[in-house]
């Protein structure tokens, strides 16, 4: 059976598209889409990806309104959650030690709930 690769994007609707890109470029290193296909996209490092439906009424998102969420892997949380501190921006980190790492939320400023996981390097 032939499998997809990977995520090749993550597209969803935006009250200022412009202004969001340009919080996720500046806080989380996600650079916006080329202007042209003779520049490169973003590009994430190579790793796990969770795949996962929720129930309907799941409060794992946040606001009741919102239908997705975005888990970005990182490699030091305590580091990006101090720099999103410093910028202001009001992060929640669990402090459960999970089997598969550390997370912590925040929202984008349209309300996105946005989960940060730094997974665990195996022993």
């Amino acid at each position: 059976m032939e499998k997809v690769d990977g995520i090749g994007g993550v597209f969803f609707r935006a009250e200022d598209p412009d202004a969001l890109a340009g919080w996720y470029e500046a806080h989380l290193g996600v650079t916006r889409t080329p202007d042209s296909y003779d520049k490169p996209c973003w590009t994430q490092a190579a790793g796990e990806t969770v795949f996962a439906p929720f129930p309907r009424d799941t409060d794992y998102f946040g606001r009741a309104d919102k239908q997705w969420m975005v888990n970005f892997r990182v490699s030091d949380l305590d580091a990006m959650v101090a720099q999103l501190r410093a910028a202001g921006i009001a992060v929640e980190v669990d402090e459960s030690d999970y089997p598969n790492g550390r997370f912590a939320h925040l929202s984008d400023p349209e309300g996105n709930r946005i989960e940060l996981w730094e997974p665990k390097t195996p022993a």
